[in-house]
């Protein structure tokens, strides 16, 4: 089964229609791991907030089967508020616990992020990872990313400290001038 990669999709009234399925996606992350240090899922409409915010300036790509379900979803958003960060995106990437593996679903999810936030004129994607996971930290070592540091026990949850590994992959050639916005 090789799933399809396509935009998050947005209703007529502007709200994200993948919003539930995202959510749900992502509501064991929060609930049951480190990965996310959110301590609260969010709604379907906080998550169709965050997808349509996502998608107006940088991306926010879902993994359908080809029965139509949500098996993933990756997003761009601003790396930092300050103007001089414009040029790089924070990317995530999370798959449904009950998605098939090794599909290559979450791969191909993050290739094709990359490529979108490329074209949009960004320059770098910015990565945290919740240490430990080896999986996650592999998917982005495999992908080009490269490590930029260590941010120690910066995260209490489920009653321990957790460190975050940051990586950073290049998505433009560097280039002297003053780079063009991004789009």
């Amino acid at each position: 089964m090789t799933p399809t990669i396509r935009p998050a999709r947005l209703d007529p009234a502007g709200l994200a229609a993948d919003a539930a399925a995202c959510a749900a996606v992502y509501a064991p992350y929060v609930t049951g791991t480190t990965t996310s240090f959110e301590e609260v899922p969010p709604s379907p409409d906080e998550m169709a907030r965050r997808i349509s915010s996502a998608s107006a300036t940088h991306a926010w790509l879902v993994a359908e089967s080809p029965g139509g379900t949500v098996l993933g979803y990756a997003y761009g958003t601003p790396f930092r508020a300050r103007p001089a960060y414009r040029w790089s995106a924070e990317v995530s990437v999370y798959l449904a616990a009950d998605a098939p593996r090794r599909t290559g679903a979450g791969r191909r999810l993050y290739e094709q992020l990359l490529a979108t936030l490329a074209g949009r004129g960004y320059h770098r994607a910015i990565a945290g990872i919740a240490l430990p996971n080896d999986a996650s930290v592999g998917l982005h070592r495999a992908l080009g990313f490269t490590e930029s540091g260590v941010e120690r026990r910066v995260g209490f949850k489920h009653g321990a400290w957790h460190d975050v590994l940051r990586l950073q992959a290049d998505l433009q050639p560097e280039a002297g001038a003053e780079p063009a916005e991004p789009r």
